[in-house]
């Protein structure tokens, strides 16, 4: 039964779409990064479990959940919190690890309309996708929020960024250490509720800034 860790972080508007929509057999774990507005109570509440994460920061919530987690398939789950991602998909992202054919899957984002992505964080993941190409030499196009990894190998894979580097890291070094990935098409919608990160040009330059420093490091 794969474990899903669900970063959160005032995302009260959003939750029920999000825990009422995990299919069946996953198990939510929502990570409290600091919510102000009751969103550990409501996770609760539908059901989640929830685990508090004081250390402010993407990755450090990210962290918190896979230390969280124990999936009895040995298989981990990602997923944002905002709605923005149907977690009815998981199953799709989730499936190339649960048969065993890749040891990391990314959801690769389409838009279902024009304002889900904005043109600006758009245009820095499709730069932060082509350097990863490079980097990696994998023919991959998106740092999908949504993904699916194998527990064991995740634990030990010495993630260090604890920021919005995160994501883009679990791929670098997976890359590196020569783990098959796969990439799966999701939908993308609107996020519910106010965007804290990509959805402004301030917090996709704090990510792309967070990224960069990834990059430069794994050099």
């Amino acid at each position: 039964m794969p474990d899903v860790v669900i970063p959160v972080l005032d995302e009260v508007a959003a939750l029920p779409f999000v825990i009422g929509r995990v299919p069946v057999g996953y198990r939510a774990i929502v990570v409290d990064n600091g919510s102000s507005d009751g969103s550990g109570a409501l996770a609760a509440s539908l059901g989640a479990r929830v685990v508090v994460e004081p250390v402010r920061g993407f990755g450090a919530a990210c962290w918190a959940g896979l230390l969280a987690a124990s999936p009895s398939d040995g298989v981990v789950c990602f997923m944002d919190g905002d709605a923005s991602l149907d977690p009815r998909d998981l199953p799709l992202v989730a499936g190339p690890v649960l048969a065993g054919t890749a040891d990391l899957a990314l959801g690769a984002r389409r838009p279902v309309e024009r304002r889900a992505w904005p043109a600006h964080a758009r245009l820095a993941n499709r730069l932060l996708a082509a350097e990863v190409r490079r980097r990696t030499g994998r023919a991959l196009h998106d740092i999908g929020p949504m993904r699916a990894a194998r527990h064991d190998l995740l634990v030990v894979l010495g993630m260090r960024d604890r920021r919005f580097g995160w994501p883009l890291e679990m791929v670098v070094r997976a890359a590196d250490a020569g783990w098959r990935i796969a990439e799966v098409p999701v939908p993308y919608a609107p996020r519910r509720g106010r965007s804290k990160v990509t959805g402004t040009v301030r917090g996709t330059a704090r990510t792309v800034r967070d990224m960069a420093a990834v990059l430069g490091s794994a050099r």
